[in-house]
């Protein structure tokens, strides 16, 4: 069998995290990359400096003062992308933001009237919802105000955008925000549901052992006392001690081996994860129909999903995959099946058409459990169907 499949995981590790800081060069130029096409309302400036219409002391005021308020916007949006600076340090930067774009829109003309977008933009990313709600109207209406002074015919036009993209910011500061509490939720999660596991673990080994060492300990210090006057006595304990020993071992072999058989809704979970962040479209059961399925064909079922998974996520090249949980009835009673179909040009055959040693091992694993395999090419793509029995008793025919 391969290993687990998680792969994906270190691809999504590499991805871009929103709402959290770079953690180096190459991810802090892509985070960049996303800021910077939103500064294509510069070129209204840009273009009004560059044609000369201005005298050179304007010019040259105006080449500082929109350097400075790209500086800010860049500064102030790009920081709390990640850790946020502090609320003051925010709110003098806005309105460093508001200052200048109000001075340049006012002594240069209705060519600036776009960097008060900017400054609905760095509202709607970095104030407190209350706060923006408030700021971007009021930033709307000032920007409608100079608009009017400057003789500007599409007023409307710029309050739009103004105003939209303000809001706009607001929702994306708000995904951003739940993303980041859904990745915490999903750490805490996993922290408990570790924490139960240890506490299931204790509980068991104390069942199981508590009471058979207490008892070979007995044993163990009543055969000391018989010796040397009553050996066959102690004889006797020491069988018992023997014996007490190895049932205690047989039930730690039950229950490690309860621990490691893995579950199908387990693997299912884990197979949304690795297929998501291997950039495959997954198409999932939300609840597979369990109920009455030995355990043991429930854990081959799991080891099929494992392997067909790991699979899809190695080798296919997939970009969908479909995977489909149902129960049938057969001539030889009811059987449960898994199908894990994908659309990829790879598969685990290779160019020869035959089975790797995964498919090999799980096949071998299947019909230890009265369970049969399918696998093999399709149209368009790889197809791999398991069934096992999902009554106690039941037997599934090696031809099905």
């Amino acid at each position: 069998m391969t290993e687990d499949p998680r792969p994906g995981e270190g691809r999504a590790e590499r991805l871009m995290r929103m709402g959290q800081p770079p953690r180096d060069l190459g991810e802090a130029l892509r985070k960049l990359v996303w800021i910077v096409p939103w500064l294509i309302f510069l070129g209204a400036p840009v273009g009004d400096l560059a044609s000369g219409a201005h005298p050179p002391a304007a010019t040259a005021a105006g080449w500082s003062g929109l350097a400075v308020f790209t500086g800010v916007y860049l500064t102030l949006v790009f920081r709390n992308m990640g850790k946020p600076f502090a609320a003051r340090a925010v709110i003098g930067l806005v309105m460093v933001l508001g200052a200048l774009a109000l001075a340049l829109s006012l002594t240069l003309g209705a060519q600036w009237l776009g960097l008060f977008v900017y400054v609905s933009a760095a509202c709607g990313v970095t104030l407190p919802l209350r706060a923006a709600y408030t700021t971007i109207p009021l930033t709307t209406v000032v920007m409608a105000v100079v608009a009017h002074r400057d003789g500007e015919d599409d007023v409307w036009t710029f309050v739009l955008l103004v105003l939209f993209t303000g809001f706009a910011m607001t929702g994306v500061r708000q995904l951003m925000r739940t993303t980041v509490e859904l990745r915490q939720a999903r750490a805490t999660v996993a922290q408990l549901a570790a924490n139960e596991e240890r506490l299931r673990l204790a509980r068991d080994l104390h069942d199981l052992l508590g009471h058979s060492l207490s008892l070979i300990t007995l044993k163990s210090e009543l055969a000391g006392r018989m010796l040397p006057g009553h050996p066959d006595k102690a004889a006797q304990q020491v069988a018992d001690i023997e014996q007490v020993s190895r049932q205690a071992l047989v039930d730690v072999r039950e229950a490690v081996t309860g621990y490691r058989r893995p579950r199908l809704a387990a693997e299912l979970a884990g197979a949304q994860v690795a297929l998501t962040a291997a950039g495959v479209s997954a198409e999932l059961p939300a609840e597979p129909p369990l109920a009455g399925v030995p355990e043991e064909s429930e854990a081959a079922l799991a080891w099929a999903m494992r392997e067909a998974v790991t699979n899809v996520v190695r080798h296919s090249g997939a970009r969908r995959c479909v995977v489909e949980v149902v129960r049938r009835q057969t001539l030889d009673g009811p059987v449960l099946e898994l199908s894990v179909e994908d659309d990829g040009p790879g598969g685990p055959g290779g160019s020869g058409g035959g089975f790797g040693n995964g498919l090999t091992g799980l096949t071998e694993r299947l019909q230890q459990s009265g369970g049969t395999l399918e696998a093999g090419r399709r149209k368009r793509g790889f197809r791999l169907v398991a069934r096992v029995p999902a009554a106690q008793g039941a037997d599934v025919d090696s031809r099905a």
